[in-house]
């Protein structure tokens, strides 16, 4: 392991050990502070942050990019202080942290015997979204998680979310899709964070005007296993409780190919999530090149 690696697992390590012991106050002005800090560098994130959301919020002038660009570093930084102390939250800490919108769609899906994936952008905290659905309401469910390097945090970040409840699956390897849909089969719950393609290899959409690449593994699954596909997004707002919202079912095209169909599907993903990005810009905590004129400069700028 290289000392970069070691330094960043030692890094997370500390924020996993020391920030979930500090009272909440306390951490919740840490993170404002780190992201202040972070955002008065300029450096490569907070500038792709702006540039991503100079695709969201089109026609703002600079001084409203710097902005939401501040106020997304702090709400970046809410997300990894919740994630550096989820662990130590109370069954009622979790269970009064999020407060979600047309549940009825899960719990009915479910209820019928379908199984169902749950298809969230990078908006607020997803993990918090999910410690509440194994808490709360009682339902484990399966996710991936991408493979990080060094190995040492891709082993602490699957711990981490596994004590959450979670079962999780590595991105690579090719043995994941299969497993999540054998789950759906029998009925269980299926979580994919799901606005940016991994594999380059994903359903190109319309996303803010522009296109870009998002991954076609939800939709597949839904078409393959009959189960129900269901968009979610989530924002925070001045309280510490996180919001979300269910959105009305993603339904299989009746005619088509399967590329076709997984085509329309993944566009329908990508317009709910544009939806929820488009009222809470400062949460969607995009800090990478998504589109692909900006993942190929050749294409337009970056």
């Amino acid at each position: 392991m290289s000392a970069q690696d070691r330094l960043t697992d030692a890094l997370y390590g500390l924020g996993w050990s020391t920030v979930k012991q500090l009272p909440e106050p306390v951490a919740v002005r840490l993170g404002q502070t780190i992201a202040d800090l972070a955002w008065k560098q300029r450096g490569k994130g907070i500038q792709r942050l702006e540039s991503n959301y100079a695709r969201v919020v089109p026609g703002a002038s600079p001084e409203r990019l710097a902005e939401l660009s501040r106020a997304g570093m702090r709400s970046y930084l809410r997300y990894w202080m919740e994630s550096f102390r989820l662990p130590a939250w109370s069954r009622e800490r979790i269970e009064s942290g999020f407060v979600a919108k047309d549940l009825h769609y899960l719990t009915e899906g479910l209820a019928a015997g379908k199984g169902v994936v749950l298809a969230l952008p990078h908006l607020a905290n997803w993990d918090l979204a999910g410690a509440w659905v194994t808490t709360k309401l009682g339902i484990p469910f399966t996710t991936v998680a991408e493979r990080l390097k060094p190995e040492t945090l891709y082993d602490r970040f699957v711990a981490y979310r596994e004590g959450l409840g979670m079962e999780v699956l590595p991105h690579s390897g090719g043995t994941a899709f299969g497993t999540l849909a054998r789950r759906l089969r029998d009925g269980g719950l299926v979580c994919l964070v799901a606005d940016r393609d991994l594999s380059a290899s994903g359903v190109e959409v319309g996303f803010f005007g522009d296109t870009a690449r998002m991954p076609a593994g939800p939709a597949l699954l839904a078409q393959q296993t009959g189960a129900l596909l269901l968009p979610v997004t989530l924002w925070y707002d001045d309280s510490p409780v996180m919001r979300g919202r269910v959105h009305p079912p993603v339904e299989v095209p009746g005619s088509g190919t399967r590329a076709e169909k997984t085509s329309v599907m993944t566009q329908a993903l990508a317009d709910a999530f544009a939806t929820g990005i488009a009222d809470h810009p400062e949460d969607w905590h995009m800090l990478q090149r998504l589109w692909l004129a900006d993942l190929d400069p050749a294409k337009g700028p970056s």
